[in-house]
């Protein structure tokens, strides 16, 4: 089953953990928090993230608000109420909210949140639609980062050919800051073999709401052209590994699903389930900016 028609698929957060990159793929999973745990989240539940805010941890996530419909989503928030997030409970903290004043955040479809910091601020970033779906950023509270404290900013939107093929999509903003600049990578096009990944950059304590502090880059760093066997690279995260390399962990479907034979492949590929975690090394160019297709 997959899709819309499979009643269980995408009800759960689970957390693994390993002391290396390499471990995770064998680690024992647990469940940290169902949909039947709360009644104001219900699948899909996409897209979660770990983040340790202020000494504590959060998970942000993507959430039906109806029980009736798998396509109200909005960003939600978990709180662990322990130091250790692998054994203490966690709680909910509801679906993510909008500073005072802003009418616009997490009013409609909007998912794909992330955190990070720069020059002694803290921000979040999501994609939200608006006709397209775009990518926006805000300040937060680090003691209350389930709230915006600034009005959303438009940070990027499909503009290039490569950022609309079948459907106009920036989504997936994720963050690693590296030689002074702040890198946000975020993934575009429909999720087919057509799923890409894009970026852009600011300078590292730069107010990162004013949008003239960002340049976007005009083409993607990594695309289908660029891998072996692999289709539609996108929606990925950066993690630094056991030697502080800095890794990049992305989704991608292998061959048997985009030559059709995996068993889903009559379905949109956004119900398709066939997406699987891989990760690639990041490099560095002359110029100081990543390398995804080395």
């Amino acid at each position: 089953m997959c899709g819309g028609a499979d009643p269980e698929g995408y009800d759960r957060i689970i957390l693994r953990r390993s002391r290396t990159v390499e471990g995770l793929a064998e680690a024992e999973e647990i469940t940290i928090w169902d949909e039947k745990d709360t009644p104001s989240a219900h699948r899909y539940i996409w897209a979660p993230e770990i983040h340790e805010i202020d000494g504590k941890w959060y998970v942000f996530f993507a959430a039906s608000d109806s029980a009736d419909n798998v396509w109200d989503i909005r960003c939600h928030v978990i709180a662990c109420e322990g130091d250790d997030p692998y054994t203490d409970k966690w709680i909910d903290k509801g679906r993510f909210q909008a500073c005072e004043g802003d009418e616009f955040s997490f009013r409609w479809f909007s998912l794909d949140m992330t955190y990070f910091e720069s020059g002694g601020k803290s921000y979040v970033a999501w994609a939200q639609t608006d006709g397209n779906s775009n990518v926006y950023i805000a300040t937060v509270d680090p003691k209350e980062p389930w709230k915006t404290t600034s009005p959303a900013v438009l940070l990027t939107k499909p503009e290039y050919d490569w950022e609309k093929v079948r459907i106009p999509v920036n989504e997936g903003p994720a963050v690693m800051i590296e030689n002074g600049k702040v890198y946000l990578a975020f993934s575009a096009s429909a999720t087919g073999p057509e799923y890409c990944i894009g970026m852009m950059y600011a300078d590292e304590g730069a107010d990162l709401l004013d949008i003239s502090n960002w340049t976007k880059l005009d083409r993607p760093l990594l695309t289908s052209d660029d891998l072996y066997e692999e289709y539609g690279p996108g929606h990925n995260c950066f993690v630094k590994d056991e030697y502080g390399n800095w890794v990049f962990v992305y989704h991608s479907r292998d061959k048997k699903c985009f030559d059709g034979k995996c068993g889903y492949s009559h379905e949109d590929s956004l119900y398709d389930p066939c997406r699987s975690a891989r990760k690639r090394n990041v490099r560095w160019d002359e110029n100081g900016l990543p390398i995804l297709n080395g």
